[in-house]
Order: C-alpha cells, then sequence, then structure tokens
C-alpha cells in the first residue's frame, strides 16, 4: 500500500492555470487594474479579491 501511494503522488500533481498574458486577464472583470509594483506587474480587483495576478 505505501508503494502504490507513492507512484500516485507523481501522477496527482495539482498544477497551476496559466495565462500569457496579463491584459487578458485585465478583461475577467471590469474592476480589474493593471498595476506596476517593484518592477513586477500585478492584475488586481478591489471589489473581487479572486481575480489577482502577478508577472515578473
Amino acid at each position: 500500500m505505501a508503494v502504490g501511494n507513492r507512484l500516485n503522488a507523481f501522477t496527482d500533481e495539482i498544477t497551476m492555470k496559466i495565462r500569457n498574458s496579463l491584459k487578458s486577464l485585465k478583461g475577467r472583470h471590469r474592476d480589474n487594474r493593471v498595476i506596476r509594483r517593484r518592477g513586477r506587474t500585478y492584475v488586481i480587483n478591489k471589489t473581487n479579491r479572486r481575480f489577482k495576478a502577478r508577472q515578473g
């Protein structure tokens, strides 16, 4: 049983969904804003905080 768990650990990886451009993420919600802070580019949304992303 322990061997089976080790094998499943590699196949059950959770991968993050990635978009190529933050400009396309900006269009997901009308309150999204593209912000540059400390050399990084962020998409933030103060009304619905689940719409956020970072690049760089």
